[in-house]
């Protein structure tokens, strides 16, 4: 359909999608991209596959595939879309995602909330540093304040009570993997899981810094190689039509 993007950016954390704003601003003019959102209501059971449920049912009327990009917990859903419906991928491009899709910011709160004697206020304040580096992007209290509603509202598999895992393995369109090399949740030993995984194709990519919303604090290098991805799948998807 001419009226779909070329690129959907995947956003399943309403009170942090901000943060991709300036990476999709740097985009916009180059590149046909939207934003998908998902909103999770208090009342809802926290599901990630409901999620992608409801991704499937927006590209439903789609008749040609499209470049799915998400950054945490958003590209989780793109990865697990991309395995149910691979003929509607293009490609899939995932920043901070883990090996193990189920690793997010989340999944370290949990763990530190067990482990630490302190307030939530403390410990998402000392979880805010570590994410966004010593300089935050906006007020420390407001911070604390949207990554408390990101727990709530985001479609974790995780809870107080149990972590969960999802399956690994990568996709059988084209993938790119990026991450950062300041990034405590999806740090580089751990973002170098992904290479058992990856296809001759597919790429890894890691910035130096930017802690783990790189793509806020970097937007036109990260920009530039998911354009640099995305030119290169639309020429290799050319050469194998002229092939074909």
């Amino acid at each position: 359909m001419s009226h779909l993007p070329e690129v959907l950016w995947l956003s399943a954390s309403p009170s942090l999608q901000s943060f991709n704003q300036p990476l999709l601003r740097y985009l916009s003019p180059h590149v046909r991209v939207a934003q998908w959102e998902y909103y999770q209501t208090l009342d809802e059971a926290s599901s990630v596959e409901n999620a992608v449920t409801l991704l499937d049912e927006y590209l439903q009327s789609c008749d040609t595939p499209i470049h799915l990009a998400g950054h945490g917990i958003s590209g989780v859903i793109g990865l697990m879309y991309a395995r149910l419906c691979p003929e509607k991928v293009r490609s899939l491009s995932l920043l901070s995602v883990a090996p193990q899709p189920a690793i997010t910011w989340h999944t370290h709160y949990y763990i530190q909330r067990q482990l630490m004697p302190c307030s939530q206020y403390q410990l998402l304040a000392q979880i805010a540093r570590s994410l966004f580096g010593s300089v935050l992007p906006i007020p420390a209290k407001e911070l604390v304040v949207r990554l408390d509603r990101d727990l709530e509202l985001s479609p974790i598999p995780h809870s107080l009570f149990k972590l969960r895992e999802l399956a690994k393995g990568g996709i059988s369109q084209p993938l790119l993997v990026y991450g950062s090399n300041t990034d405590p949740i999806v740090d580089p030993q751990t973002l170098s899981g992904w290479l058992p995984w990856l296809k001759p194709d597919d790429s890894l990519r890691r910035i130096p810094e930017g802690h783990h919303f790189f793509q806020m604090a970097h937007p036109q290098q990260v920009g530039d190689e998911l354009l640099n991805f995305w030119q290169t799948v639309s020429v290799r998807s050319l050469d194998l039509s002229l092939i074909a």
